[in-house]
C-alpha cells in the first residue's frame, strides 16, 4: 500500500504547477499517534463516542466562506462556476475544463506598460489592460466600490495574483507587500519552493488585482523584470511551516490584520491616489521636524541610492511631516519604495515611532517617460 500510493503521487501537483509533492520513504518502521487532534490521526482507532462524520480531521481546502460565486463576479463565468468540480477551490469553465494560463519557462509575459508582448488572462481571454476599459485607460470602477474590501469580510474568492521574476537575493514577503499593498490590500504573501523568484499573492478583492497587474506587470527592478498575472486558483491556503528565504525571513506571511494595508475601509481607500511607477516618490507619516539629513541616514542605512533631489512640505499640523523625493531612475525609486516604505522612525519629543509611508507620486510635466 505504502508503495502504491507514493508510485501514484510522487511528483503529482495538488495545484497545477505547483505544491509539488515529493513523496519518499521513511526511516521508522512505526508511526506512533497519542492522540486525534488536528495535526495528528490514528484511523485504526475512532475517538469513543464520535460518530462516522466526527472520526475526520478538518479537511485542508475548506470550501471558501460566501459559497459559490462567479469568478472575479464576470458574467462568463458566472454560470458556468456553481460548483468546485475538482475539490481544489479552482474554478471549472463552462466546457467543463479548469481555466488555465499558457505560461512560458520565464513566466508570466511581459505587460505592455513596461515594454513586451500583452499578458495572458484566464482562459486565454483579454488582456488585462482591457479589463480597465482598454490598453491604457484607467481601472474601472469594479465589483466592491472602489476596491474596497471591509476588514471584516475577509478575502473575497478570485483575489490570488502570480508574480514572477523576483530577485530573491532583495526580496521578501514584507518587500513584495511594500510594493502590491500600493493598489489594494494585500492578505497572503507565499514564494514558491520549486520555481525560484515566483511567489502567489491574496489580494483583497479581484479589483486590487486588476490594478497590480494594469501597473506592476514588466516592472524592473534590481536588475529583473518583474511579470504579474492572474492566478487560476482562488484561495492561498495558510502555511503552518514555511521554509527561510535568502535573507532567513519566512517564505510565507499573512497580512489579513496588517494597519499597512492602505484599502480597509473607505475613508483610507479615499486618500489613495493610484499612481503608476514613477522616479517620485511622496513620503508621509514621519516624524515632524524631518530632515533632509535624517532622510539621507535613512536611505544609507538601508542601502538604497539616495534621491537626487529632496522637498519637503510644509504641513498644515505640526503633528507630522512629509514631502517628496526624485530619484534619478524609475528603478532606483522602485527599489528605495520596496525597501523603505513602513520602516519606523523615531523623532525628537516622540514617544513611539512612525511608520513611514511611501508610494509613487503625481509626476510633473516632462516625466510622463519615466513611467514607460
Amino acid at each position: 500500500m505504502a508503495r502504491a500510493a507514493k508510485e501514484g503521487l510522487d511528483g503529482a501537483d495538488i495545484y497545477s504547477g505547483c505544491c509539488t509533492l515529493k513523496i519518499e520513504y521513511a526511516k521508522p518502521t512505526r508511526l506512533n499517534v497519542h492522540k486525534n487532534d488536528s495535526e495528528t490521526w490514528d484511523y485504526t482507532t475512532p475517538t469513543p463516542g464520535a460518530d462516522s462524520q466526527r472520526q475526520r480531521p478538518a479537511p485542508l481546502l475548506p470550501e471558501p466562506a460566501g459559497g459559490p460565486q462567479g469568478f472575479r463576479g464576470s458574467p462568463e463565468y458566472g454560470r458556468a462556476a456553481e460548483r468546485h468540480e475538482n475539490g481544489f477551490g479552482v474554478r471549472q469553465g463552462r466546457d467543463g475544463a479548469t481555466p488555465r494560463f499558457d505560461y512560458e519557462e520565464g513566466g508570466g509575459g511581459a505587460g505592455g506598460r513596461f515594454g513586451g508582448e500583452p499578458s495572458r488572462s484566464i482562459g486565454g481571454g483579454r488582456a488585462p489592460g482591457h479589463r480597465f476599459g482598454g490598453p491604457s485607460g484607467p481601472p474601472i470602477q469594479s465589483r466592491s466600490s472602489r476596491g474596497v474590501v471591509d476588514a471584516t469580510d475577509g478575502p473575497q474568492e478570485g483575489a490570488v495574483l502570480m508574480v514572477y521574476g523576483l530577485n530573491m537575493e532583495k526580496m521578501n514577503a514584507d518587500r513584495l507587500f511594500n510594493l502590491l499593498c500600493l493598489y489594494g490590500n494585500v492578505f497572503k504573501v507565499k514564494f514558491l519552493k520549486t520555481k525560484e523568484g515566483s511567489a502567489m499573492v491574496q489580494m483583497g478583492d479581484a479589483a486590487s488585482v486588476d490594478r497590480a497587474i494594469f501597473y506592476l506587470n514588466g516592472l524592473e527592478f534590481f536588475n529583473t523584470k518583474m511579470n504579474v498575472n492572474y492566478s487560476k486558483q482562488a484561495f492561498l491556503a495558510d502555511v503552518s511551516m514555511p521554509y527561510d528565504l535568502p535573507d532567513g525571513t519566512p517564505s510565507f506571511k499573512s497580512y489579513v490584520t496588517s494597519k499597512n494595508n492602505r484599502f480597509l475601509n473607505s475613508d483610507m481607500a479615499s486618500k489613495n491616489r493610484l499612481q503608476p511607477p514613477c522616479k517620485v516618490l511622496h513620503f508621509y507619516n514621519t516624524p515632524p521636524g524631518l530632515t533632509e539629513e535624517d532622510l539621507r541616514k535613512v536611505f544609507e542605512e538601508n542601502g538604497t541610492a539616495f534621491p537626487a533631489e529632496v522637498r519637503l512640505l510644509q504641513n498644515k499640523s505640526e503633528k507630522s511631516s512629509s514631502g517628496h523625493l526624485e530619484f534619478s531612475t524609475l528603478q532606483e525609486a522602485v527599489e528605495a519604495l520596496v525597501i523603505c516604505n513602513h520602516i519606523p522612525l523615531s523623532g525628537a519629543n516622540v514617544k513611539w515611532p512612525y511608520t513611514t509611508k511611501l508610494c509613487f507620486s503625481t509626476p510633473r510635466p516632462g516625466q510622463a517617460e519615466q513611467t514607460q
